[in-house]
């Protein structure tokens, strides 16, 4: 089986990251699956979200100047999808794609205003596609720390008919993916390590489970061809560098995440 290129977060050196047209972009590329991350909103309802606060990717601090510190919990759906999560990408450059000429000036003006899609806008999109997303499951900010993720996410999942051959489950909060495993054993999941970049990766934490997915910055690929050798499937984020993703390639990595899957699809077709 030929290694897996995941677009982290959709295509998001060329698109607004976590959006359904990052998701779509990535498709386009060849992109074997890709990977968002499961916010819940202040009303309950599952959305795709990174950081904790709107700020970086949307404009919530200009819409909701008293609002600070903008956590996405604290926020209604309706306000949420009332933002522009695509404006900021425009405006910023945040991978200096767009001066480099590579994202053509009519997909610049279709990303303006951009929402924050739901989970279910995503795995909807996902199944049309039959194609694959990977779910990380966040530890919430408060006031929705206590929210039941896992029933939610499941309830979701149900109701769209989206079994483990859309959809693969992971999380930094290895005992969530346990209880999760336990409830729904025909799923894959992969634990996420290396939360701090400064802190070495606690393998034995991880040691049940069969795949890993470890920052890459803290995982040479010497750990990749052992820990590969010992039957795990690890798949490194996030590697955007080409002569990188050959060494994990060559050393037996499962999969690679890449905000540049235009980059990297090429190295495995």
């Amino acid at each position: 089986m030929r290694p897996a290129i995941i677009a982290h977060r959709g295509a998001r050196s060329l698109a607004p990251e976590n959006t359904l047209a990052a998701a779509r972009l990535a498709y386009e590329l060849g992109a074997d699956l890709w990977e968002t991350d499961v916010g819940v909103t202040a009303d309950g309802a599952l959305i795709l979200f990174h950081d904790d606060a709107l700020t970086r990717t949307t404009d919530a601090e200009q819409r909701f100047p008293d609002r600070a510190p903008w956590t996405f919990t604290a926020f209604t759906l309706e306000e949420i999808r009332s933002l522009d999560a695509g404006s900021r990408f425009v405006e910023t450059d945040p991978f200096g794609e767009i001066a480099a000429g590579h994202v053509a000036p009519e997909a610049l003006a279709g990303y303006r205003g951009v929402p924050v899609p739901t989970v279910e806008e995503a795995v909807s999109l996902t199944q049309a596609l039959g194609w694959r997303v990977n779910l990380e499951l966040k530890r919430q900010p408060p006031p929705m720390d206590a929210f039941p993720l896992l029933e939610a996410v499941f309830a979701l999942l149900d109701r769209l008919k989206a079994g483990p051959e859309t959809v693969i489950l992971s999380s930094f909060d290895l005992d969530l993916l346990r209880r999760a495993r336990r409830l729904r054993p025909e799923f894959r999941y992969q634990a996420v390590l290396g939360f701090y970049r400064d802190r070495p990766i606690d393998w034995q934490a991880a040691a049940d489970f069969d795949e890993l997915n470890p920052r890459a910055g803290l995982t040479p690929p010497a750990k990749v061809a052992e820990l590969a050798a010992a039957g795990k499937r690890v798949h490194p984020w996030t590697v955007n560098d080409p002569e990188e993703a050959l060494g994990y390639l060559e050393a037996g990595a499962a999969g690679l995440f890449t905000d540049y899957p235009q980059r990297l699809v090429p190295l495995v077709r």
